[in-house]
């Protein structure tokens, strides 16, 4: 994904942002899939099949997205003091990615869908987190099959600046060795805050 100030990449004029104001798109065409990976943040909605907490989790870093058809996504998840998303999706898949505009013309692009996590150790997760970029110890890849793609307008999206990317997450993990970061994934990734499985314990236990 591309800072803020490239968002302007495969973006609509506003005339035509005007006349398809709740576009439904039966695919991601490439001119929406250059808008996508313009855009430097997405957020990731999940909810418990019953009661609990519904959970909205801003995600971004350059090479965590990625397209993998027209009707599949998938994005890099990394380590993180929770794993609501993981819990949610293994109870029951539901999900909706949310990318917008916070420069250039102003759009919301809404992606529903059906998720899956693959885990390390998972037979095709060597070969999925092969496609982004390199980051120490991901705990996971959402891969999404998508029935409902839809854009509006954003027009109540406010403008920000964009300053680049943060570097702590990824300095965090390369100051652990792999003991460390699997004690803290036990610790702090095994269940949701409902308590609802997370992250398997057979994965986090496996020998290296």
């Amino acid at each position: 994904m591309g800072p803020w100030g490239a968002a302007t990449v495969g973006v609509r004029t506003q005339t035509e942002v005007r006349n398809e104001m709740g576009k439904l798109y039966t695919e991601l065409e490439p001119r929406l899939i250059e808008w996508l990976d313009a855009q430097p943040m997405f957020f990731v909605g999940t909810a418990p099949t019953e009661g609990g907490h519904v959970n909205v989790s801003p995600k971004g870093l350059d090479g965590t997205f990625r397209v993998l058809n027209g009707t599949t996504v998938a994005y890099l998840d990394l380590i993180g003091s929770g794993a609501e998303t993981i819990a949610h999706v293994r109870e029951n898949g539901r999900i909706t990615m949310l990318f917008c505009a916070f420069g250039g013309p102003p759009r919301i692009v809404r992606l529903y869908g059906t998720a899956r996590v693959v885990e390390p150790g998972d037979a095709d997760y060597d070969g999925l987190v092969a496609g982004f970029a390199e980051f120490r110890a991901p705990r996971s890849v959402i891969v999404v099959e998508l029935d409902r793609i839809a854009d509006s307008c954003g027009f109540g999206v406010p403008t920000f600046e964009y300053q680049g990317q943060r570097s702590r997450l990824a300095l965090w993990s390369e100051h652990r060795d792999d003991d460390q970061l699997r004690e803290y994934q036990l610790e702090k990734n095994r269940v949701s805050i409902d308590g609802l499985p997370a992250l398997r314990a057979e994965t986090l236990d496996r020998a290296e």
